[in-house]
């Protein structure tokens, strides 16, 4: 059974910070790229992070590219994502994702996803 078991998340002030981590199971890890899109409440998913399992190459999307630092844990199958100076326009619900492309995951998608977590950065 493919599971991706997140944790972290919460209500943070702005400029805060918070950490999120995703365990995989059931499917090779080395074979696929995970990391993070996320939903705010009547948008479109965004994909924000990604790290490649095989060799490590990470992907950013512009609005978190100095912000936030994805990495995994191969040992463990799990990647982490760190958020820092969060602002109130990352309010919305993640989910960790796993794709063997990076780029799915970049544009909100990805072959399994997470039960999804909240993070709400108050002003």
């Amino acid at each position: 059974e493919v599971q991706l078991v997140e944790s972290g998340g919460g209500l943070v002030q702005a400029g805060g910070s918070l950490r999120f981590s995703c365990a995989a199971s059931g499917f090779t890890f080395d074979d696929y790229a995970i990391g993070w899109f996320r939903q705010a409440p009547g948008k479109e998913r965004e994909g924000v992070s990604c790290i490649s399992s095989s060799d490590g190459s990470t992907y950013y999307a512009d609005s978190v590219k100095g912000r936030f630092t994805i990495s995994s844990d191969n040992a463990k199958n799990t990647v982490y994502l760190q958020m820092n100076s969060l602002k109130p326009e990352d309010t919305a619900i993640y989910y960790c994702a796993a794709d063997p492309n990076p780029d799915t995951i970049l544009v909100g998608g990805g072959d399994y996803w997470g039960q999804g977590t909240q993070v709400t950065v108050s002003s």
